[in-house]
């Protein structure tokens, strides 16, 4: 077996509370579907936005994608328990070869952008988590989101991925595509059956990094850490860093200069980071924020 390239990057966590679930009434369900994909030989796409629960992808050598999911209600009444199953649902289609999974209830914000609006469970009086367990082709493409209270792992997949987790750790092993991680306050680790063929990206903001590639990777890395450090045994060429360049505001063009350049990556890593997950941030902390009252 070959040895394999590794890169890790090790941050100071700290995490988002979660809200502690009185236990009261709970009911458990499993949901099974299998999709016939219309053309196998086409392009796949598997797509699953969760909320509460974790989502777990394996790859297999067949032309349908299978679908297990438990769903787990906690009520505070029998009232609650109904009210839950009228509002929380599993929504499921498919079209040609793509299969869409959604999670949907009134804790969605119906703003356009995809983000939350979820109060607590103290509010609904109720909480609904979904587990789901999926087979795939090996080639298919996967968009993965979840939030509280699961991991998301996949395995042996080698289309284009998009994957989030927001207070659950990612785990990606065997790997042959390309895309972007994020796991804002948890880790993060991919292991590349083959090193991707095109830009990936890998985020996380409270957990460790940890990227292991085959021997043979050629690729511009850009590496950045806010409070760790980072470890890596691939032989690099460091490249010079850019100069700062004048800036245009109200007509008028403002020239500066930073001298010390632990400024410049702090400023650099904020923009990056609010640019890409201003959204999710926001949906984070519209899940705190009754915890902390």
């Amino acid at each position: 077996m070959q040895p394999q390239y590794s890169i890790r990057v090790l941050l100071l966590a700290f995490s988002l509370p979660a809200c502690a679930w009185p236990q009261k009434l709970e009911q458990r369900e499993t949901v099974r579907s299998t999709f016939q994909l219309t053309n196998p030989s086409a392009a796949k796409r598997l797509e699953v936005d969760n909320v509460h629960g974790s989502i777990r992808v394996t790859g297999y050598d067949g032309p349908e994608v299978h679908l297990v999911a438990e769903r787990i209600t906690q009520a505070d009444s029998d009232e609650k328990m109904q009210q839950a199953r009228q509002e929380v649902r599993l929504e499921t289609g498919q079209q040609d070869n793509t299969v869409r999974l959604y999670v949907d209830g009134p804790f969605r914000c119906r703003c356009g952008d995809g983000s939350m609006n979820y109060r607590g469970w103290r509010h609904y009086g109720y909480q609904v988590k979904f587990d789901f367990e999926l087979r795939a082709p090996h080639d298919t493409s996967l968009f993965l989101r979840t939030i509280n209270e699961g991991d998301i792992k996949v395995e042996n997949l080698s289309g284009s991925f998009d994957v989030e987790n927001i207070n659950g750790a990612i785990e990606m092993l065997e790997i042959s595509g390309s895309g972007q991680v994020h796991a804002l306050n948890r880790p993060l680790k991919v292991v590349f059956r083959k090193n991707p063929e095109a830009a990936s990206y890998f985020r996380s903001l409270n957990g460790n990094v940890d990227l292991y590639f085959q021997p043979g990777l050629a690729a511009d890395l850009l590496l950045k850490t806010f409070n760790g450090r980072i470890y890596s045994d691939l032989p690099v060429v460091h490249f010079p860093r850019k100069e700062a360049a004048a800036e245009r505001r109200d007509g008028k063009f403002v020239y500066y200069r930073v001298t010390d350049t632990r400024v410049r990556d702090l400023m650099d890593l904020a923009r990056d980071l609010l640019a890409d997950n201003a959204g999710e941030v926001a949906s984070c902390l519209r899940l705190d924020e009754e915890a902390a009252n």
